[in-house]
């Protein structure tokens, strides 16, 4: 199950200030130019109008309809209660949230469009000009305040998502580089050994075999002993290359290295005991991490990612899911399509499915 997280707080404290602020009309204590019923519904339909804007999953044309129909609702609010109150809030709120949906120059034109709304509300109530003026400053620089608010945190997550962006895209590329290092590293070894000791071995074994055949039994039984140890060790020198050439990679550390320390998304690396898999399939897993990981930083809004590597003698597979929003028909982007073309270079396939949270299946034949 999902944690609620900061932004679910606000949204929280937004609806607990929006309802607070229009108690008054809500409840009868002030009189409104049309309807109870009526203001309430328009107070309901500003409520979701909010909502819908500030729903990242929604469609661009969507929230920019909700958004316009927050501050046409939140106008209509404050213009047809007898007394402005504390309704003038509503408009910081349409304010505050325009910058999630519109760039800060469309917002301003909010700020300003409530500003005159404020005014007009201020005017129609009779109020001293002094009064009026106070207030209409007040509320001016506070929408300014809360959208300028806005603007500097969105521009901070931005830059922290880059940020770990960069930081899987960094460790995915220091893991296959220093995998690729030691694979150089083992087949250097393994041809030195082959050419430097296996063959000198290979020719003492042929001497000694020749030697057995030399008159003399004490001679004899020395050779034969000699004989089986340099045999022995053809044999060693010949599992060490083998073992060299063959050495799976540690699966799970490089994964692990590829998702630690990210800010806001809590991995989880789960590799089964089994897992035995070659250089090739272990950097196409870890290009998957990678790319999971960031499609997790950037669309899904997840807290949690937890990714598990399961094999047997007929595949391997990874599976990837976050608790995030998901998708229900998920469209995949280059980063996902590559992924899938290779997996499927090496025989495999790759699955995705947004229905709870998202979750990407990847399967390549075991080797």
């Amino acid at each position: 199950m999902r944690r609620v997280g900061t932004e679910e707080w606000s949204g929280l404290a937004m609806l607990v200030v929006a309802v607070a602020v229009a108690a008054p009309g809500l409840f009868g204590a002030v009189e409104t130019a049309v309807p109870q019923g009526l203001w309430i519904a328009i107070f309901v339909g500003y409520l979701v109008a909010t909502f819908v804007a500030v729903a990242t999953w929604m469609a661009r044309p969507t929230r920019y309809a909700a958004l316009a129909a927050a501050v046409v609702t939140a106008w209509v609010l404050l213009l047809s209660a007898s007394g402005q109150g504390l309704l003038p809030v509503l408009l910081v709120l349409t304010a505050a949230v325009s910058v999630y949906v519109v760039p800060v120059r469309v917002g301003l034109l909010v700020v300003a469009g409530n500003t005159l709304v404020i005014a007009l509300a201020a005017a129609s109530s009779m109020r001293g000009v002094v009064d009026s003026a106070i207030t209409l400053g007040f509320y001016l620089l506070i929408q300014v305040a809360t959208l300028l608010s806005s603007v500097t945190l969105l521009r901070e997550q931005r830059m922290r998502r880059e940020l770990a962006e960069a930081h899987v895209e960094l460790q995915a590329a220091s893991v296959l580089l220093s995998e690729s290092a030691a694979t150089a590293e083992r087949l250097r070894i393994s041809r030195e050994l082959h050419d430097l000791i296996g063959h000198q071995l290979t020719v003492l074994a042929l001497e000694l075999e020749t030697a057995r055949h030399l008159e003399g039994p004490a001679v004899r039984t020395h050779l034969e002993r000699a004989n089986r140890v340099a045999r022995d060790l053809l044999g060693d020198v010949r599992s060490t290359v083998g073992r060299l050439r063959t050495e799976s990679p540690d699966l799970e550390q490089a994964l692990r290295r590829v998702t630690q320390d990210l800010p806001g998304l809590e991995v989880t690396i789960d590799v089964a005991a089994g897992v035995r898999i070659d250089e090739e399939h272990s950097a196409a897993f870890v290009r998957a991490t990678q790319e999971i990981v960031t499609n997790t930083i950037r669309h899904a809004d997840a807290r949690t990612l937890r990714i598990s590597v399961t094999g047997d003698e007929r595949e391997t597979v990874l599976d990837a899911r976050d608790d995030g929003r998901g998708a229900p028909r998920p469209a995949l982007g280059n980063g996902l399509r590559g992924l899938g073309e290779r997996f499927a270079a090496l025989g495999g396939d790759l699955a995705v499915d947004g229905s709870d949270g998202f979750r990407v299946t990847v399967r390549v034949p075991a080797r």
